[in-house]
């Protein structure tokens, strides 16, 4: 597929990621001309110098994994990422408040997060693995509402990541107004063109550089 590179943001949120593991990141980004690098927001200013005179962008993630820290926290974690040259933020959602039925709070967590970025790509992630399809519609609805540019599965550390069958029910929903990035469990060409197929405009994974050579990697986040 052309530009397959390009749906790709390659990432590495482990918990014991060293500095050197985020230097290689970014030459395997760099030297694959994936759309970005995706890490944890200590590690953005680092990645931001290594990736200057480059096309590839930072991501940073924010309250991530859990999403269970309070908004205003979320808002300035996406602040001070983005001060440090993150261009586009991954934010978790409150799965506890969902799961509660506080959907204002729900919704109010990803505005501040919204507000916070400005005009910066934010993506909302889900974790689809402890919701029924009810709440994903629910949570794609308020996405949809508030103009976020991606609805994101999965962050990679739950039960399973992404399915095709959720990429088809966010899309159902979202139609084109919201884009839409798999995560969690791509971890070959063939999951990867799966989930494109299935309405998919991203996919965030350790495995881009096995999925660029057409193999399964075992990686995980």
């Amino acid at each position: 597929m052309k530009n397959l590179s390009k749906f790709i943001d390659h990432t590495l949120l482990a918990q014991n990621a060293s500095e050197s593991m985020i230097k290689t990141l970014c030459e395997e980004a760099k030297e694959y001309d994936f759309c970005s690098v995706c890490v944890n927001s200590s590690y953005v200013k680092i990645a931001k110098d290594l990736l200057t005179n480059s096309s590839v962008k930072v991501c940073s993630v924010v309250g991530f994994p859990l999403g269970a820290m309070s908004s205003k926290t979320k808002a300035f974690e996406a602040l001070v990422a983005i001060e440090d040259g993150a261009e586009e933020i991954d934010m978790v959602i409150n799965v506890g408040w969902l799961k509660s039925g506080h959907f204002d709070l729900v919704k109010n967590d990803i505005f501040l997060v919204k507000e916070a970025c400005q005009n910066i790509i934010l993506k909302v992630i889900f974790e689809t693995a402890l919701l029924n399809d009810e709440e994903i519609i629910k949570v794609c609805e308020m996405c949809k509402d508030l103009k976020v540019d991606f609805v994101k599965t999965s962050t990679g550390f739950s039960t399973r990541g992404a399915s095709v069958e959720d990429i088809k029910l966010m899309k159902s929903i979202v139609k084109d107004d919201v884009l839409i990035k798999a995560s969690g469990g791509v971890r070959s060409l063939e999951t990867a063109m799966k989930m494109i197929e299935a309405g998919a405009s991203r996919l965030g994974t350790s495995s881009g550089i096995a999925i660029m050579q057409n193999k399964t990697s075992e990686a995980g986040y």
